[in-house]
């Protein structure tokens, strides 16, 4: 699998890296739903195996357990150990509710939790999960204290995730920014206008979240297993999964599937590639929940759509406007 340089790093990553929201099970305001712990570490091993070479996941998913898990897979992994990337800024309270928290010291105890449930003793890529409300210094206060781990040696590299332009100008006159991961999908192309061009110019890496648009594009998702999403899979009340919005973005399904058959993939496949197209944008995060699910989109990063193949998916949207 080939590899780009990530944004000021020296690290090189796969053009898709596996992601471990959903592994961190059920029980938290984001979940997925429960998850079998076998599943993800299986998951996480087929990965590694189709030549992934980094892992993406943060302290606030399952309230600590993707990252533990996360540390299972590695630890009974015998190839090359992948890199380990991971967020903060994210605590929850008694009831396993997250709360925005960038002050110095909060952050401080956040990574020595990653490092111990991580089993690390550097964390290769640490970044802020969400920016703090609007002209908050703790912005400032954040960004510095990763500055600071950086410089002490805790992580390698620092990045922030869901930064507007302005936010990461107001980072980047602290220190640079290895990297920003936006959500970046067919379904969410809000950072096409600005951030993503931004990023381009100024040597920021980019991982986008979500390709497939938290699985709304991967071809396993129908009009029925959408309306049966349990209660604890917060993607039971996205409006993307519900009318009138499902059936346009099944309807777009449909056309990836077009695509997809001419290759032999998916059109969850072919909605990663859509993202990997841009230059601005380094790795996709793909998540899987088992091995299978591993197998039928770790290799997106392969696939290569041609201009026609673009076009044909840029009139669907133009068809669909009228």
């Amino acid at each position: 699998m080939q590899t780009k340089q990530l944004g000021n790093s020296d690290l090189h990553i796969t053009s898709v890296g596996y992601g471990a929201w959903a592994i961190g099970g059920s029980g938290w305001q984001f979940a997925w739903g429960a998850q079998d712990d076998n599943d993800s570490i299986g998951a996480i091993h087929r990965a590694l195996e189709l030549g992934v070479n980094w892992i993406d996941t943060a302290a606030v998913y399952g309230l600590g357990h993707s990252e533990e898990m996360v540390a299972r897979a590695v630890k009974g992994w015998s190839g090359p150990k992948p890199y380990i990337f991971t967020k903060c800024g994210l605590r929850w309270d008694a009831k396993g509710n997250p709360q925005k928290a960038l002050a110095r010291d909060s952050i401080r105890r956040e990574v020595e939790d990653s490092l111990r449930r991580l089993q690390l003793d550097v964390i290769d890529l640490y970044q802020i999960h969400w920016p703090p409300e609007p002209d908050s210094p703790q912005l400032e206060e954040g960004w510095s204290t990763l500055a600071d781990l950086k410089r002490e040696g805790k992580v390698r590299w620092i990045g922030v995730s869901n930064f507007d332009v302005k936010q990461l100008r107001r980072a980047k006159a602290i220190a640079p920014i290895t990297s920003l991961q936006p959500p970046y999908s067919l379904v969410n192309r809000a950072v096409e206008e600005d951030i993503l061009p931004y990023c381009l110019r100024e040597g920021i890496g980019v991982i986008v979240y979500s390709p497939m648009a938290s699985g709304l594009l991967s071809g396993a998702m129908t009009r029925e297993r959408a309306a049966k999403l349990p209660k604890d899979d917060w993607r039971s009340g996205d409006p993307e999964f519900r009318e009138p919005r499902l059936s346009h973005n099944l309807a777009l399904v449909e056309r990836l599937q077009e695509i997809a058959r001419r290759h032999g993939r998916s059109s969850g496949e072919v909605a990663i590639a859509w993202t990997l197209r841009n230059p601005a944008v380094t790795g996709a995060i793909v998540g899987a929940r088992n091995a299978r699910q591993a197998n039928g989109v770790m290799r997106a990063g392969e696939l290569r759509l041609s201009d026609k193949e673009i076009n044909e998916i840029e009139e669907f949207f133009e068809e669909t406007a009228a």
